[in-house]
């Protein structure tokens, strides 16, 4: 798997190892939320307790991801993928065999673990062994594969659970095989040993995600899932429900448009990036993230949902892979682990922050005023990239 830099991606093996670790990242939450009602029943827990298997999972992410980057940078990114992925796979499988709920949360506590350098570290490989135009085609290719995962996930974690509500805990086991692929076929660059102390080392990181801008690109991705888990995962159901009386498959259906228009557009940003310029590309998807989300509380009949799902797709499929690419280029490769997983620990603190703010609109305004105040939260991005040109502007 050890390709010369003219392989076509399509025929780089490395290139598949990547989306297989990139499909185990964000395997963790979507693949078991269809079998939630099952397993509320099974242990007789409340909605709110079966919300914690999430929490849960994503809490060990935002506290684990810069310190797990960070080390990547100094001992080399198999020494913690490879770990990484085996306890994801041990630690989610167990959870298929617990019966009490407190050990099952300890599990997916442990699964997070092993999860949360996953994400940040599949970028960071595509940013190690791709550069120019390649690496934003790479980096595209691989948004559309997570799309894909996201989009497919609850069908097959909601197959499984008709069966067992254990059974979809068993995916994780795929993580298994990965992490052999990882550690004995995976042909990548490392990053050179240094002798800088560990001080050193954080500090020329900060100084280079502030000096480069990656420390105003990951607040901005902080923003954007804040839209995406608040207003649009977790309250684009209820209004779905409540207005037009869909039923579970139908939301899912029509939601699921979403993940595979951000998948079709995805792929495509090799050729946009070639093109046009980070702050433009980031403009266009503000937009569309602002009709989406005007359009969603103003849909007359069910069908029209599929018009606000498919904007938004559209906006997610420009502004993720130039987010992650425009990280991935600004970061030198001695701190590129550490700097992605700086990405990584702030889209975990908009994912959790989402559905909490989206929660106190709701209270407040009621549902239409939750898509309102996210398409406010889309033009004060606008304002921000504006403000923030000087580092959009430049090709990384």
């Amino acid at each position: 798997m050890n390709q010369k830099g003219n392989q076509p991606l399509a025929r780089d093996g490395r290139l598949y190892v990547v989306f297989g670790i990139t499909l185990m990242g964000v395997m963790g939450v979507s693949v078991i939320t269809p079998a939630f009602p099952q397993i509320s029943r099974a242990l007789g827990l409340s909605t709110t307790q079966v919300g914690l298997l999430i929490t849960a999972f994503t809490v060990p992410g935002v506290v684990l991801a810069p310190i797990l980057g960070f080390m990547a940078d100094r001992i080399g990114r198999k020494k913690i993928l490879v770990p990484a992925l085996l306890l994801f796979g041990v630690a989610g499988a167990s959870c298929a065999v617990a019966r009490s709920f407190p050990l099952l949360l300890l599990l997916r506590f442990v699964q997070g673990t092993g999860a949360a350098p996953l994400t940040g570290l599949a970028i960071t490989l595509l940013g190690d062994i791709y550069s120019g135009n390649r690496r934003g085609k790479a980096v595209g290719y691989n948004a559309s594969v997570l799309s894909v995962g996201t989009a497919a996930y609850p069908a097959i974690g909601g197959a499984l659970a008709v069966l067992q509500w254990h059974f979809p805990f068993l995916l994780s086991l795929l993580a298994i095989p990965i992490a052999l692929v990882v550690a004995f076929y995976l042909k990548n660059p490392e990053p050179e040993p240094s002798a800088d102390s560990a001080g050193e080392r954080m500090k020329a990181v900060l100084s280079n995600a502030w000096e480069s801008g990656i420390l105003f690109l990951s607040l901005i991705g902080t923003l954007v899932f804040v839209i995406l888990y608040g207003a649009y995962l977790t309250y684009v159901p209820f209004l779905l429900d409540h207005r037009f009386g869909a039923s579970s498959a139908v939301v899912g259906a029509i939601m699921s448009t979403m993940s595979l228009t951000t998948a079709l557009v995805s792929s495509r940003h090799g050729a946009l990036a070639a093109r046009f310029s980070p702050l433009l590309l980031f403009l266009v998807a503000f937009c569309f993230y602002i009709a989406s989300l005007i359009v969603f509380p103003l849909i007359p009949a069910l069908p029209v949902a599929l018009v606000a799902t498919i904007l938004f797709g559209i906006a997610q499929g420009i502004m993720i892979p130039a987010l992650q690419s425009e990280i991935a280029a600004r970061a030198p490769m001695k701190l590129r682990g550490a700097s992605l997983s700086v990405n990584t620990m702030a889209i975990r603190i908009g994912q959790t922050a989402g559905p909490l703010l989206a929660g106190a609109v709701y209270g407040g305004f009621g549902i239409a005023g939750v898509f309102f105040a996210a398409a406010g939260l889309a033009g004060l991005l606008i304002v921000m990239a504006l403000a923030g040109n000087s580092t959009l502007r430049v090709k990384a």
